[in-house]
């Protein structure tokens, strides 16, 4: 068979779910015919300008005729490790357990296949959870598995919704959250690893809105968080000694310069961890050719040596979040966790896909939480990325 008939029959055969996006098409037609068109809050695609010091970088290795490493070049890699000594409070993380990607969804997608899963084993995911973690477990063969207490388990052999049984090989953490914004504490993160440890289980934890907290509530810090000198929410990693101790062995951290630095469109990104889980990474990469451009990885190691334009870019959130939270307040809306990340996550106590329909009649799109799982069916996800113009026009609606 070729041609679309065979695609087709992988596609079944993998069983893999509709892209969810698909389903706002009728409900962002509806929005476009509003008097002054839509404010789209469901994606959260960056709007604002990639910073000229990261274009400069791009232009400046665009002379580039040989093949770039898989493993990134040793300045990408050190630049990564500085980082999160600098931003993450992990001080020793070793630079060969640092590989750069091309983007982080990519590696969500894969990293199931890319250690070897398949059926048998469990991918374990938060219950409100970014679909790709589900998606990367079908296309590896494995089953996914929406479970908030995995250190809870007296063993990684379970139960599958669906029936039968199998054994949890791979977990994702995602903190801050995607999209709810929760932040896992520390004590979290290390019971996870612990756990995870005992079983000899490998642990990835996607951290991609890290830099991203916001403040806590006015009576302390949330869930246990510890605050910066602003008041905001400090988000740790999962390579933080306080969770791993000097050991990073079986544990990744996933992370992109997407939201913090508006690269989507470079698609820079990295892992990074153990070492010897990313040697093996590297490895299986090597042969099918899965390579961050050499341009992209300079603009990668330039923009983590510079935490002005992060911290400039954050401040342009905050504002949008400081107009769009109050004016979903005001029509009725209640913003539940949301301490870091780049939405808003929202309940108007009703299903999920009525209040798309209704935000749509106003001419604002966002999306529904029944996309992230049963736990998100009477939450819609508000999303930061727009412009401050369209975010003004959106609370304007809200507010009637």
């Amino acid at each position: 068979m070729t041609g679309a008939g065979a695609l087709g029959g992988g596609a079944g055969r993998l069983a893999l779910p509709d892209f969810p996006w698909d389903a706002l098409v009728p409900h962002a037609e509806r929005a476009r015919r509003v008097p002054g068109g839509i404010v789209d809050l469901s994606v959260g695609t960056p709007v604002d300008p990639t910073p000229a010091l990261l274009r400069d970088a791009l232009a400046a290795a665009s002379d580039s005729p040989g093949y770039p490493q898989v493993w990134g070049t040793p300045a990408v890699r050190e630049a990564v490790a500085g980082w999160f000594a600098r931003r993450r409070g992990v001080p020793e993380l070793d630079p060969d357990g640092v590989m750069p990607t091309p983007g982080s969804k990519e590696l969500v997608a894969w990293l199931p296949t890319l250690l070897g899963l398949g059926p048998g084993d469990v991918v374990a995911h938060p219950a409100a959870a970014y679909p790709t973690y589900d998606v990367g477990a079908r296309l590896a063969g494995a089953a996914p598995l929406a479970l908030d207490d995995v250190a809870s388990l007296a063993s990684p052999q379970v139960e599958l919704p669906g029936g039968g049984t199998g054994r949890i090989r791979l977990v994702w953490l995602n903190s801050p959250s995607n999209p709810t914004g929760a932040v896992d504490p520390v004590e979290r993160l290390a019971a996870v690893v612990a756990w995870a440890r005992e079983h000899d289980v490998v642990v990835a934890s996607d951290e991609c809105y890290a830099e991203l907290g916001w403040r806590a509530p006015a009576d302390g810090p949330a869930e246990g968080l510890d605050v910066d000198a602003r008041g905001d929410v400090v988000v740790p990693s999962v390579l933080d000694p306080r969770v791993v101790g000097d050991d990073p062995s079986g544990v990744l951290a996933v992370y992109s310069l997407s939201k913090q630095s508006n690269l989507a469109g470079y698609r820079a990104a990295f892992v990074a961890g153990c070492p010897a889980l990313v040697r093996a990474l590297v490895a299986v990469r090597k042969h099918a050719g899965v390579i961050v451009p050499r341009p992209v990885q300079e603009v990668l190691r330039t923009a983590l040596e510079d935490d002005a334009h992060v911290a400039e870019q954050k401040e342009r959130y905050r504002a949008r979040r400081d107009v769009l939270r109050p004016a979903l307040e005001a029509a009725g809306g209640r913003v539940d966790g949301s301490v870091a990340g780049l939405y808003l996550w929202t309940t108007f106590g009703e299903p999920a896909l009525a209040t798309v329909a209704r935000l749509a009649d106003l001419g604002v799109l966002v999306a529904p939480g029944s996309f992230y799982g049963a736990a998100g069916e009477q939450h819609v996800r508000v999303a930061l990325t727009a412009s401050d113009e369209r975010v003004a026009a959106a609370a304007q609606r809200l507010h009637g």
